[in-house]
């Protein structure tokens, strides 16, 4: 289940990235509101996920869906340019989101943070 919200985590992060052309840097309204709330929401589902999994390849896996996502979503809907390279990183990038998924164990055992003082 952590991997399944993790997936729609970074599926707001490309929301909101997207949402940032259309804000124009934060001068209009209701694009900037769209964007400021899919930034909570996945944020949130992050911090729900990370939970369950290692941070580091938590977070390694939403920018992850969250770069490939903005690229995709750019060359289909904002006319970003094709090229040979860029579609060779977003495959460097999917190996390596699915290589940490591979490698993750399933159930981390639960390391509450270090605390100091009394």
């Amino acid at each position: 289940m952590a991997w399944f919200i993790l997936v729609i985590a970074g599926l707001f992060e490309v929301g909101w990235a997207i949402g940032l052309k259309y804000t124009h840097g934060f001068t209009r309204l209701w694009p900037s509101v769209w964007t400021v709330i899919a930034i909570i929401i996945s944020m949130g589902l992050l911090g729900i996920a990370a939970r369950h999994l290692p941070i580091g390849t938590a977070y390694a896996v939403w920018t992850g869906i969250g770069a490939i996502g903005a690229v995709i979503v750019g060359i289909l809907l904002l006319g970003e340019p094709v090229s040979a390279a860029r579609i060779g990183c977003l495959v460097l990038i999917v190996s390596g989101i699915v290589g940490l998924k591979i490698v993750t164990p399933a159930t981390p055992k639960a390391q509450p943070p270090a605390t100091t003082g009394p």
